[in-house]
């Protein structure tokens, strides 16, 4: 009887079987404590608090302003290194680029900037939203969430989508050590989809997670008008937290 333990060549001859790759650690992430990140719309109040909070730990960090002394003072303002510049210094010197620009603001500066951002891997944090007395409510872009207008504007960058559901007040605070939310991160590539979910765990009480490509980034925009109607209701600065994971 023959053996079934390794296939046969027409001849009789055995020939090995591949070992099976293991899957990859999904947690087993980069180190990018070495890159440079630049903030657009750091002026701002959720890109000034991520630049602080990624400068306070150990980040690199450059925000960039259409005014470059506005950006510098702000950086001042912030101190860990921080340096500002004008978007498109911002742009150049970084190497990952977070939009954190107004959505009215979002499709024009992004459109300005394409030559500075080929080649940069760019994280889009901006939610599209609309207010009226009933509150926040999601609006949708044309191409379907403000992460795939950024894909759109910039084909020859590497386009993610994540720091969505921030509270800017937390991120602000100094008094605040630990920032306590998982931060949704989606994009096309896996590298980096994890370049970006090591640097949100750069932060403390920070995780990144993977949370599937820009298509579904409409959805993860749009629950920061639930978000915000739930700090309305409880005087509440909530983030979100993944169970089982």
């Amino acid at each position: 009887m023959t053996s079934t333990d390794s296939p046969q060549t027409t001849d009789g001859a055995q020939t090995a079987v591949p070992a099976k790759t293991p899957a990859k650690d999904p947690f087993d992430l980069p180190d990018v404590s070495g890159l440079v990140v630049g903030v657009l719309g750091g002026t701002g109040p959720q890109g000034k608090g991520l630049a602080f909070r990624l400068a306070k730990a150990g980040q690199k960090v450059i925000i960039g302003s259409r005014a470059a002394d506005r950006a510098q003072a702000a950086a001042e303002e912030l101190g860990h290194g921080v340096e500002g510049a004008d978007n498109a210094e911002t742009a150049r010197r970084s190497d990952i680029v977070i939009v954190a620009v107004p959505w009215d603001g979002h499709g024009k500066t992004l459109e300005s900037l394409r030559e500075e951002l080929a080649g940069k891997l760019v994280v889009d944090c901006v939610n599209p939203l609309g207010f009226d007395k009933k509150g926040a409510y999601a609006l949708k872009p044309e191409e379907g969430s403000a992460a795939e207008q950024a894909a759109a504007l910039l084909p020859d960058s590497r386009v993610t989508a994540a720091f969505h559901h921030l509270s800017a007040v937390l991120l602000q605070d100094p008094e605040i050590e630990e920032i306590d939310t998982d931060v949704m991160v989606l994009g096309e590539e896996r590298a980096d989809v994890e370049i970006v979910q090591a640097l949100a765990n750069r932060i403390p009480g920070m995780r990144g997670i993977f949370s599937g490509r820009l298509r579904n980034a409409h959805q993860v925009e749009s629950l920061v008008a639930n978000l915000i109607s739930v700090n309305r209701r409880y005087k509440a600065h909530a983030g979100l937290r993944l169970t089982d994971v």
